[in-house]
C-alpha cells in the first residue's frame, strides 16, 4: 500500500487529491495538511512513501518544504512530488534542485497524478509534459561552455548508459526505454542507477537535467 501525504491550503483541493488516490487498491492518504509547517511535521512523524506538495502555502512555501523533506542535506529523503496551478520555470529548476522527485501542474488530470505517485515510489520521476519540453530546451540553452561539459569526461558513461540516459532525458518511462532499446526492465533500471553514481543525481529527473546542462542531448 503506497501512503500518501498531501500539503494544500485548499481544502478542496486536498479532498480531490485524496478521492481520486482513495479510488485506487494499491493507495491510502494518511494525512493532508493545510500548510507547509504541518506538512514538515506530519511527514517527519509518518514518513508517508509519497509526499504531493502545493508551493504557494502559509508558514512554508512547497520549495521550502521540498528542501527540508527530500534535500540535499537530508539523511534519510522522502518522495516529494511538487503539485501546484502555478506553471513558472523557477518554481520547477527551486523544485528539482531542492530534491523533488517531480512536478505536475493541478490541471494534469487524475491519471498523471496517480502515475506521478506510482513513479516517485519506483524511483523515476514524473514532470508534466508541457513543463517538461521546456525545462530541457532551457538545460539544453545554457550548457554552451565547455566548463558544463566537463562532467562527462570526469564520469564517463557506457555506450548503453549514454542511450538509455538520452531516453530518460526526451521523458521517456523505462518501460518505454525498454521498449526503444531492446532492454529489459530490470536492465534499464540497473543502468540508470549506475548513471546515478557516476553523476551524482539523486533521481531520473536529475539524470535528465544533468544531460542536458552537460551537453549530452547536443553531442
Amino acid at each position: 500500500m503506497i501512503r500518501v501525504l498531501i500539503a494544500d491550503d485548499q481544502e478542496m483541493v486536498r479532498a480531490g487529491f485524496r478521492m481520486i488516490l482513495e479510488t485506487q487498491d494499491d493507495m491510502t492518504v494518511v494525512a493532508d495538511v493545510p500548510d507547509g509547517i504541518a506538512a514538515v511535521a506530519r511527514a517527519r512523524e509518518l514518513r508517508p512513501d509519497v509526499c504531493l506538495v502545493d508551493v504557494r502555502m502559509p508558514g512554508l512555501d512547497g520549495l521550502a518544504v521540498t528542501r527540508a523533506l527530500a534535500g540535499p542535506a537530508v539523511p534519510d529523503p522522502l518522495k516529494v512530488v511538487v503539485v501546484t496551478t502555478f506553471d513558472l520555470d523557477e518554481y520547477v529548476h527551486q523544485a528539482i534542485a531542492n530534491g523533488a522527485s517531480g512536478f505536475l501542474l493541478k490541471d494534469a488530470g487524475p491519471a498523471l497524478l496517480m502515475e506521478a505517485v506510482r513513479a516517485a515510489v519506483r524511483g523515476d520521476a514524473l514532470v508534466s509534459p508541457q513543463i517538461t519540453v521546456r525545462l530541457l530546451r532551457h538545460f539544453a540553452d545554457s550548457a554552451g561552455g565547455s566548463a558544463a561539459r566537463a562532467t562527462p569526461q570526469a564520469n564517463p558513461l557506457t555506450e548503453r548508459e549514454t542511450e538509455v540516459v538520452r531516453a530518460a532525458a526526451r521523458g521517456l518511462t523505462n518501460t518505454e526505454i525498454g521498449t526503444e532499446l531492446f532492454l529489459s526492465l530490470s536492465t534499464v533500471k540497473t543502468h540508470l542507477a549506475a548513471v546515478q553514481g557516476k553523476v551524482g543525481a539523486r533521481n531520473r529527473v536529475e539524470i535528465a537535467a544533468w544531460a542536458w546542462r552537460t551537453g549530452l542531448m547536443t553531442d
